[in-house]
Protein backbone atom coordinates (compact mmCIF):
# COMPACT_ATOMS: atom_id res chain seq x y z
CA UNK A 1 0.00 0.00 0.00
CA UNK A 2 1.53 2.98 -0.57
CA UNK A 3 1.93 6.12 1.89
CA UNK A 4 0.57 8.58 2.71
CA UNK A 5 3.16 11.33 2.75
CA UNK A 6 3.47 14.03 0.46
CA UNK A 7 5.68 15.76 -0.93
CA UNK A 8 5.89 19.53 -1.93
CA UNK A 9 8.54 21.05 -1.61
CA UNK A 10 8.21 23.70 -4.15
CA UNK A 11 5.52 24.86 -2.19
CA UNK A 12 7.19 25.26 0.98
CA UNK A 13 9.64 27.69 -1.09
CA UNK A 14 6.81 29.30 -2.34
CA UNK A 15 5.25 30.00 1.11
CA UNK A 16 7.81 32.51 1.74
CA UNK A 17 6.83 35.33 -0.61
CA UNK A 18 4.57 37.39 0.25
CA UNK A 19 0.37 36.40 -0.14
CA UNK A 20 -1.96 39.03 -1.82
CA UNK A 21 -3.83 41.48 0.73
CA UNK A 22 -6.52 40.58 2.49
CA UNK A 23 -8.43 43.18 0.88
CA UNK A 24 -7.90 41.44 -2.83
CA UNK A 25 -8.80 37.84 -1.23
CA UNK A 26 -12.00 38.80 -0.09
CA UNK A 27 -13.01 40.73 -2.89
CA UNK A 28 -12.10 37.50 -5.29
CA UNK A 29 -14.08 35.54 -2.41
CA UNK A 30 -17.09 37.33 -2.69
CA UNK A 31 -17.25 38.01 -6.68
CA UNK A 32 -16.76 33.98 -6.65
CA UNK A 33 -19.83 33.73 -4.29
CA UNK A 34 -21.98 35.59 -6.69
CA UNK A 35 -20.75 32.98 -9.17
CA UNK A 36 -21.88 29.97 -6.93
CA UNK A 37 -25.19 32.41 -6.39
CA UNK A 38 -26.09 32.45 -9.80
CA UNK A 39 -24.83 28.68 -10.69
CA UNK A 40 -27.46 27.03 -7.99
CA UNK A 41 -30.21 30.06 -8.57
CA UNK A 42 -30.91 27.28 -11.88
CA UNK A 43 -30.67 24.12 -9.89
CA UNK A 44 -33.07 25.25 -7.48
CA UNK A 45 -35.96 26.91 -9.28
CA UNK A 46 -36.13 23.88 -11.41
CA UNK A 47 -37.09 21.88 -8.30
CA UNK A 48 -40.30 24.48 -7.85
CA UNK A 49 -40.90 24.04 -11.34
CA UNK A 50 -41.62 20.21 -11.38
CA UNK A 51 -45.06 19.72 -11.58
CA UNK A 52 -45.41 22.70 -14.35
CA UNK A 53 -42.61 20.54 -15.98
CA UNK A 54 -44.24 17.03 -15.73
CA UNK A 55 -47.52 18.24 -16.80
CA UNK A 56 -46.54 19.98 -19.50
CA UNK A 57 -44.33 17.95 -21.59
CA UNK A 58 -45.84 14.38 -19.57
CA UNK A 59 -43.05 13.63 -17.93
CA UNK A 60 -42.35 10.35 -15.12
CA UNK A 61 -40.70 11.56 -12.06
CA UNK A 62 -37.56 9.28 -13.60
CA UNK A 63 -37.63 10.96 -16.74
CA UNK A 64 -38.02 14.24 -14.56
CA UNK A 65 -34.78 13.25 -12.46
CA UNK A 66 -33.07 13.11 -16.11
CA UNK A 67 -32.83 16.26 -16.50
CA UNK A 68 -32.34 17.84 -13.23
CA UNK A 69 -29.40 15.85 -13.11
CA UNK A 70 -27.73 13.47 -15.76
CA UNK A 71 -28.22 16.00 -18.31
CA UNK A 72 -26.22 18.60 -16.40
CA UNK A 73 -23.31 16.59 -16.04
CA UNK A 74 -22.67 15.37 -19.11
CA UNK A 75 -21.09 17.89 -20.49
CA UNK A 76 -18.66 18.42 -16.96
CA UNK A 77 -18.54 14.47 -18.43
CA UNK A 78 -17.08 14.89 -21.28
CA UNK A 79 -15.07 18.35 -20.88
CA UNK A 80 -14.60 18.67 -16.97
CA UNK A 81 -10.93 17.72 -16.75
CA UNK A 82 -9.50 19.08 -20.17
CA UNK A 83 -11.12 22.49 -18.61
CA UNK A 84 -9.46 21.55 -15.40
CA UNK A 85 -5.96 21.28 -16.96
CA UNK A 86 -6.45 24.90 -17.98
CA UNK A 87 -7.58 26.11 -14.97
CA UNK A 88 -3.85 25.44 -14.03
CA UNK A 89 -1.93 26.35 -16.35
CA UNK A 90 -4.27 29.38 -18.06
CA UNK A 91 -5.98 32.61 -16.87
CA UNK A 92 -8.48 31.27 -13.64
CA UNK A 93 -10.27 34.70 -14.15
CA UNK A 94 -10.87 34.55 -17.96
CA UNK A 95 -12.13 30.97 -17.28
CA UNK A 96 -14.70 31.69 -14.93
CA UNK A 97 -16.09 34.63 -17.06
CA UNK A 98 -16.50 32.71 -20.22
CA UNK A 99 -18.07 30.19 -18.35
CA UNK A 100 -20.67 32.11 -16.73
CA UNK A 101 -21.63 33.93 -19.82
CA UNK A 102 -21.98 30.11 -21.59
CA UNK A 103 -24.03 28.80 -18.70
CA UNK A 104 -26.51 32.04 -18.40
CA UNK A 105 -27.24 31.96 -22.62
CA UNK A 106 -27.89 27.77 -21.93
CA UNK A 107 -29.97 28.40 -19.12
CA UNK A 108 -31.95 31.01 -20.91
CA UNK A 109 -32.20 28.78 -23.84
CA UNK A 110 -34.06 25.88 -21.46
CA UNK A 111 -37.15 28.67 -21.65
CA UNK A 112 -37.34 27.47 -25.07
CA UNK A 113 -37.92 23.98 -24.90
CA UNK A 114 -40.68 22.22 -26.80
CA UNK A 115 -40.09 18.54 -25.73
CA UNK A 116 -38.07 16.57 -23.53
CA UNK A 117 -35.40 16.21 -25.75
CA UNK A 118 -34.57 19.78 -25.95
CA UNK A 119 -34.72 20.63 -22.21
CA UNK A 120 -32.88 17.70 -21.93
CA UNK A 121 -29.98 19.16 -24.35
CA UNK A 122 -30.18 22.84 -23.20
CA UNK A 123 -29.91 21.01 -19.61
CA UNK A 124 -26.54 19.50 -21.11
CA UNK A 125 -25.08 23.46 -22.14
CA UNK A 126 -26.01 24.67 -18.32
CA UNK A 127 -22.79 22.14 -17.06
CA UNK A 128 -20.33 24.21 -18.49
CA UNK A 129 -20.66 27.00 -15.85
CA UNK A 130 -19.92 24.65 -12.89
CA UNK A 131 -17.46 22.54 -15.26
CA UNK A 132 -15.60 26.13 -15.72
CA UNK A 133 -16.07 27.58 -12.24
CA UNK A 134 -15.25 24.73 -9.88
CA UNK A 135 -11.45 23.83 -10.27
CA UNK A 136 -10.76 27.23 -11.34
CA UNK A 137 -12.86 28.62 -8.28
CA UNK A 138 -10.85 27.28 -5.50
CA UNK A 139 -7.19 26.96 -7.26
CA UNK A 140 -7.75 30.98 -7.26
CA UNK A 141 -8.81 30.60 -3.28
CA UNK A 142 -5.37 28.28 -2.63
CA UNK A 143 -3.22 31.02 -4.30
CA UNK A 144 -4.71 34.04 -2.52
CA UNK A 145 -5.16 32.34 1.35
CA UNK A 146 -2.27 30.43 3.15
CA UNK A 147 -3.80 26.95 4.10
CA UNK A 148 -4.56 28.26 7.50
CA UNK A 149 -7.04 30.79 6.36
CA UNK A 150 -8.29 28.09 3.51
CA UNK A 151 -10.94 26.83 5.39
CA UNK A 152 -13.22 30.40 6.20
CA UNK A 153 -12.49 31.50 2.93
CA UNK A 154 -14.14 28.51 1.31
CA UNK A 155 -16.88 28.35 3.82
CA UNK A 156 -17.84 32.06 3.15
CA UNK A 157 -17.04 31.38 -0.69
CA UNK A 158 -19.71 28.71 0.19
CA UNK A 159 -22.53 31.10 1.13
CA UNK A 160 -22.73 31.83 -2.35
CA UNK A 161 -24.39 28.25 -2.33
CA UNK A 162 -26.34 28.90 0.43
CA UNK A 163 -27.72 32.18 -0.97
CA UNK A 164 -27.93 30.58 -4.45
CA UNK A 165 -30.29 27.90 -3.02
CA UNK A 166 -32.37 29.73 -0.42
CA UNK A 167 -32.64 32.90 -2.73
CA UNK A 168 -33.42 30.45 -5.68
CA UNK A 169 -36.80 28.93 -3.79
CA UNK A 170 -37.72 32.06 -1.99
CA UNK A 171 -37.70 34.56 -4.88
CA UNK A 172 -38.59 31.89 -7.27
CA UNK A 173 -41.49 30.91 -5.65
CA UNK A 174 -42.44 34.68 -6.09
CA UNK A 175 -41.73 34.59 -9.26
CA UNK A 176 -43.32 30.83 -10.45
CA UNK A 177 -46.78 32.35 -8.28
CA UNK A 178 -46.24 35.78 -10.57
CA UNK A 179 -45.60 33.99 -13.88
CA UNK A 180 -48.72 31.31 -13.40
CA UNK A 181 -51.41 34.37 -12.69
CA UNK A 182 -50.22 36.20 -15.55
CA UNK A 183 -50.17 33.16 -17.65
CA UNK A 184 -46.17 33.61 -18.72
CA UNK A 185 -44.98 36.39 -21.19
CA UNK A 186 -44.85 37.01 -24.33
CA UNK A 187 -41.97 37.84 -26.30
CA UNK A 188 -41.55 39.19 -29.68
CA UNK A 189 -40.41 36.96 -32.60
CA UNK A 190 -40.67 34.10 -29.96
CA UNK A 191 -44.24 33.87 -28.92
CA UNK A 192 -45.59 33.13 -25.20
CA UNK A 193 -43.72 31.59 -23.23
CA UNK A 194 -45.06 28.74 -20.21
CA UNK A 195 -44.88 29.18 -16.58
CA UNK A 196 -41.76 27.25 -16.28
CA UNK A 197 -40.37 28.22 -19.70
CA UNK A 198 -40.58 32.30 -18.74
CA UNK A 199 -38.74 31.00 -15.05
CA UNK A 200 -35.58 29.53 -16.95
CA UNK A 201 -35.50 32.72 -19.41
CA UNK A 202 -35.59 35.01 -16.70
CA UNK A 203 -33.03 32.96 -14.21
CA UNK A 204 -29.98 33.24 -17.37
CA UNK A 205 -30.06 37.04 -16.86
CA UNK A 206 -27.97 36.93 -14.07
CA UNK A 207 -25.58 34.77 -15.52
CA UNK A 208 -23.92 37.42 -18.35
CA UNK A 209 -23.80 40.03 -15.53
CA UNK A 210 -21.41 38.13 -13.16
CA UNK A 211 -19.96 37.10 -16.20
CA UNK A 212 -18.68 40.78 -16.48
CA UNK A 213 -18.06 41.29 -12.99
CA UNK A 214 -15.57 38.50 -12.65
CA UNK A 215 -13.52 40.19 -15.10
CA UNK A 216 -12.57 42.81 -12.22
CA UNK A 217 -11.22 40.42 -10.06
CA UNK A 218 -7.24 39.73 -10.04
CA UNK A 219 -5.52 36.95 -11.39
CA UNK A 220 -3.45 36.31 -8.25
CA UNK A 221 0.37 34.89 -9.01
CA UNK A 222 0.81 30.79 -8.35
CA UNK A 223 2.07 29.75 -5.30
CA UNK A 224 3.44 26.70 -7.17
CA UNK A 225 6.18 27.30 -10.27
CA UNK A 226 6.86 25.46 -13.06
CA UNK A 227 4.25 23.82 -15.37
CA UNK A 228 1.44 21.73 -14.28
CA UNK A 229 1.90 17.95 -14.92
CA UNK A 230 0.46 16.05 -17.30
CA UNK A 231 -2.66 13.77 -16.76
CA UNK A 232 -0.83 10.96 -16.20
CA UNK A 233 1.32 12.23 -13.19
CA UNK A 234 -1.22 13.15 -11.51
CA UNK A 235 -3.91 10.10 -11.90
CA UNK A 236 -0.45 8.91 -10.68
CA UNK A 237 -0.24 10.98 -7.38
CA UNK A 238 -3.73 10.37 -6.63
CA UNK A 239 -3.02 6.50 -6.86
CA UNK A 240 0.14 6.77 -4.50
CA UNK A 241 -1.86 8.57 -2.02
CA UNK A 242 -5.18 7.09 -2.69
CA UNK A 243 -5.90 6.37 1.11
CA UNK A 244 -6.09 10.18 1.67
CA UNK A 245 -8.00 10.88 -1.70
CA UNK A 246 -10.24 7.96 -2.73
CA UNK A 247 -11.95 7.96 0.49
CA UNK A 248 -12.68 12.07 0.29
CA UNK A 249 -14.20 11.75 -3.19
CA UNK A 250 -15.91 8.74 -2.29
CA UNK A 251 -17.09 9.88 0.58
CA UNK A 252 -18.24 13.55 -0.53
CA UNK A 253 -19.68 11.69 -3.68
CA UNK A 254 -21.86 9.79 -1.95
CA UNK A 255 -22.83 12.18 0.25
CA UNK A 256 -24.02 14.58 -2.41
CA UNK A 257 -26.41 11.43 -3.52
CA UNK A 258 -28.58 11.71 -0.88
CA UNK A 259 -28.07 15.70 -0.25
CA UNK A 260 -29.17 16.46 -3.73
CA UNK A 261 -31.66 14.15 -3.93
CA UNK A 262 -33.92 15.70 -0.87
CA UNK A 263 -33.09 19.71 -2.13
CA UNK A 264 -34.06 17.73 -5.65
CA UNK A 265 -37.60 16.87 -4.31
CA UNK A 266 -38.07 18.96 -1.58
CA UNK A 267 -40.56 21.25 -3.28
CA UNK A 268 -42.47 17.87 -4.64
CA UNK A 269 -42.64 16.15 -1.19
CA UNK A 270 -44.08 19.03 0.38
CA UNK A 271 -46.81 19.34 -2.33
CA UNK A 272 -47.21 15.72 -2.30
CA UNK A 273 -47.02 14.85 1.67
CA UNK A 274 -49.01 18.08 3.15
CA UNK A 275 -50.58 19.69 0.22
CA UNK A 276 -48.63 23.18 0.58
CA UNK A 277 -48.58 25.59 -2.47
CA UNK A 278 -45.40 26.73 -4.20
CA UNK A 279 -45.44 30.46 -1.94
CA UNK A 280 -45.30 28.66 1.14
CA UNK A 281 -42.45 26.52 -0.01
CA UNK A 282 -41.02 28.99 -1.49
CA UNK A 283 -41.17 30.90 1.75
CA UNK A 284 -40.53 28.31 4.09
CA UNK A 285 -37.46 26.65 2.39
CA UNK A 286 -36.02 29.46 1.35
CA UNK A 287 -35.77 31.31 4.83
CA UNK A 288 -34.39 27.77 6.16
CA UNK A 289 -31.17 28.09 3.77
CA UNK A 290 -30.66 31.92 4.03
CA UNK A 291 -31.48 31.96 7.71
CA UNK A 292 -29.66 29.00 9.14
CA UNK A 293 -27.10 27.33 6.78
CA UNK A 294 -24.74 30.78 7.14
CA UNK A 295 -24.46 30.10 11.21
CA UNK A 296 -23.90 26.76 10.26
CA UNK A 297 -20.89 27.64 7.62
CA UNK A 298 -19.67 29.96 9.82
CA UNK A 299 -19.48 27.14 13.08
CA UNK A 300 -17.36 24.28 10.44
CA UNK A 301 -15.11 26.91 9.74
CA UNK A 302 -14.25 28.30 12.67
CA UNK A 303 -13.90 24.82 14.45
CA UNK A 304 -11.77 23.11 11.58
CA UNK A 305 -9.71 26.06 11.97
CA UNK A 306 -9.40 26.04 16.21
CA UNK A 307 -8.76 22.44 15.85
CA UNK A 308 -6.16 22.85 13.62
CA UNK A 309 -4.43 25.50 16.20
CA UNK A 310 -4.64 23.04 18.66
CA UNK A 311 -2.03 20.27 16.56
CA UNK A 312 -5.06 18.06 15.26
CA UNK A 313 -4.05 17.94 11.83
CA UNK A 314 -6.89 16.25 10.69
CA UNK A 315 -9.10 18.93 11.81
CA UNK A 316 -10.88 18.92 8.30
CA UNK A 317 -11.72 15.85 8.60
CA UNK A 318 -13.16 15.31 11.64
CA UNK A 319 -15.71 18.49 11.49
CA UNK A 320 -16.93 16.75 8.19
CA UNK A 321 -17.66 13.76 10.00
CA UNK A 322 -19.10 15.18 13.20
CA UNK A 323 -21.62 17.25 10.84
CA UNK A 324 -22.96 13.74 9.18
CA UNK A 325 -23.26 12.49 12.22
CA UNK A 326 -25.36 15.22 13.57
CA UNK A 327 -27.43 15.59 10.68
CA UNK A 328 -28.19 12.34 9.98
CA UNK A 329 -31.50 11.44 12.97
CA UNK A 330 -33.55 14.91 11.37
CA UNK A 331 -32.69 14.12 7.98
CA UNK A 332 -34.06 10.53 8.73
CA UNK A 333 -37.11 11.62 10.70
CA UNK A 334 -37.83 14.85 8.62
CA UNK A 335 -40.06 13.01 5.72
CA UNK A 336 -41.97 10.78 8.52
CA UNK A 337 -43.13 13.87 10.28
CA UNK A 338 -47.03 14.01 10.48
CA UNK A 339 -46.92 17.95 9.76
CA UNK A 340 -45.51 19.92 7.57
CA UNK A 341 -44.29 22.10 9.82
CA UNK A 342 -42.88 19.41 11.97
CA UNK A 343 -40.90 18.13 8.57
CA UNK A 344 -39.65 21.82 7.91
CA UNK A 345 -37.89 21.96 11.37
CA UNK A 346 -36.27 18.90 10.82
CA UNK A 347 -35.03 19.44 7.51
CA UNK A 348 -33.66 22.80 9.05
CA UNK A 349 -32.03 21.32 11.56
CA UNK A 350 -30.43 18.81 9.17
CA UNK A 351 -29.48 21.67 7.51
CA UNK A 352 -27.80 23.45 10.01
CA UNK A 353 -25.54 20.81 10.58
CA UNK A 354 -25.21 19.58 7.46
CA UNK A 355 -23.83 23.26 6.39
CA UNK A 356 -20.94 22.47 8.63
CA UNK A 357 -19.01 20.47 6.41
CA UNK A 358 -19.07 23.15 3.12
CA UNK A 359 -15.89 24.41 3.82
CA UNK A 360 -13.58 21.94 5.91
CA UNK A 361 -14.34 18.87 3.06
CA UNK A 362 -13.63 21.72 0.55
CA UNK A 363 -10.39 22.41 2.11
CA UNK A 364 -9.49 19.00 2.78
CA UNK A 365 -8.57 18.67 -0.33
CA UNK A 366 -6.68 22.01 -1.51
CA UNK A 367 -4.51 21.58 1.76
CA UNK A 368 -2.97 18.36 0.74
CA UNK A 369 -2.78 19.03 -2.95
CA UNK A 370 0.39 20.80 -4.80
CA UNK A 371 -0.69 23.87 -6.23
CA UNK A 372 1.05 23.09 -9.72
CA UNK A 373 -2.73 20.03 -9.90
CA UNK A 374 -4.78 21.46 -7.34
CA UNK A 375 -7.11 22.21 -10.32
CA UNK A 376 -6.84 18.90 -11.81
CA UNK A 377 -7.16 16.83 -8.37
CA UNK A 378 -10.45 19.39 -7.66
CA UNK A 379 -11.54 18.33 -11.25
CA UNK A 380 -11.50 14.82 -10.07
CA UNK A 381 -13.35 15.57 -7.12
CA UNK A 382 -15.83 17.56 -8.61
CA UNK A 383 -15.94 15.30 -11.01
CA UNK A 384 -17.55 12.57 -8.46
CA UNK A 385 -19.64 15.53 -6.82
CA UNK A 386 -21.43 16.29 -10.00
CA UNK A 387 -21.00 13.07 -11.99
CA UNK A 388 -22.33 10.97 -8.82
CA UNK A 389 -23.79 13.21 -6.67
CA UNK A 390 -25.85 15.31 -9.22
CA UNK A 391 -26.32 12.78 -11.88
CA UNK A 392 -27.56 10.22 -9.62
CA UNK A 393 -28.83 11.85 -6.95
CA UNK A 394 -32.41 13.05 -8.74
CA UNK A 395 -32.57 9.67 -10.07
CA UNK A 396 -32.00 6.91 -7.89
CA UNK A 397 -34.97 9.12 -5.45
CA UNK A 398 -36.96 9.01 -8.37
CA UNK A 399 -35.98 5.14 -9.20
CA UNK A 400 -37.41 4.28 -5.63
CA UNK A 401 -40.45 6.78 -6.35
CA UNK A 402 -41.33 5.27 -10.02
CA UNK A 403 -40.16 1.37 -9.18
CA UNK A 404 -39.93 0.49 -5.71
CA UNK A 405 -43.25 2.37 -4.21
CA UNK A 406 -44.83 2.59 -7.19
CA UNK A 407 -46.72 5.70 -6.13
CA UNK A 408 -45.42 9.50 -6.42
CA UNK A 409 -47.57 10.40 -3.27
CA UNK A 410 -44.87 8.00 -1.63
CA UNK A 411 -42.43 10.35 -2.34
CA UNK A 412 -41.78 10.61 1.59
CA UNK A 413 -40.47 6.71 1.88
CA UNK A 414 -38.21 7.02 -1.10
CA UNK A 415 -36.37 10.12 0.72
CA UNK A 416 -35.91 8.05 3.85
CA UNK A 417 -34.79 4.79 2.03
CA UNK A 418 -32.13 6.50 0.26
CA UNK A 419 -30.94 8.22 3.52
CA UNK A 420 -30.60 5.49 5.58
CA UNK A 421 -28.76 3.41 2.65
CA UNK A 422 -26.60 5.97 1.43
CA UNK A 423 -25.78 8.20 4.14
CA UNK A 424 -23.88 5.90 6.88
CA UNK A 425 -21.87 4.21 3.72
CA UNK A 426 -20.54 7.95 3.05
CA UNK A 427 -19.76 8.11 6.74
CA UNK A 428 -17.93 5.01 6.88
CA UNK A 429 -15.66 5.79 4.00
CA UNK A 430 -15.06 9.26 4.96
CA UNK A 431 -14.17 7.79 8.69
CA UNK A 432 -11.82 5.07 6.58
CA UNK A 433 -9.72 7.82 5.53
CA UNK A 434 -9.43 10.25 8.79
CA UNK A 435 -6.02 8.91 9.72
CA UNK A 436 -4.47 8.79 6.30
CA UNK A 437 -5.39 12.31 5.98
CA UNK A 438 -3.96 13.64 9.30
CA UNK A 439 -0.79 11.63 8.57
CA UNK A 440 -0.82 13.31 5.03
CA UNK A 441 -1.14 16.85 6.23
CA UNK A 442 1.29 16.09 9.14
CA UNK A 443 4.12 15.32 6.94
CA UNK A 444 3.23 18.21 4.61
CA UNK A 445 3.43 20.58 7.15
CA UNK A 446 7.17 19.07 8.92
CA UNK A 447 5.42 18.53 12.06
CA UNK A 448 5.69 15.46 14.49
CA UNK A 449 1.93 14.74 14.74
CA UNK A 450 0.74 11.56 13.19
CA UNK A 451 -2.44 11.22 13.69
CA UNK A 452 -4.62 9.42 16.56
Amino acid sequence: MASAVIEMPSDAVAAERAWPSARAGWYAVFVLSLTLLVNFLDRGIIALLVPQIKADLALSDTQLSLVMGFAFVMFYMVAGLPIARHADKGNRRNLIAVGMALWGAATALCGFARSFGGLFAFRVGVGVGEACTGPASYSLLGDYFPPAKLPRAIAVLNFGFIAGNGLAILIGGTLVAWLASSGGIDLPWFGPLRVWQAAFFIVGIPGLLVALLMLTVREPERRQQGAPPPLREVMRFVLDHKTVYLPLILGISLNTIVAVGHASWGPAFYMRTYGWDVGLIGLVSGLTYLLVMPFGVLIGGTLAERWSRQGKTDANMRVTLLALALAFPFMLAGPLMPGGGLAAACAAAGLFFTSWLFGPQNAAIQTVTPGRMRGMVTALVLFGFNVIGYGLGPTVLALFTDFVFNDPGQIRYAMVACYAIISPIAFIILWLGLKPYGRAVAALHATDFKGE
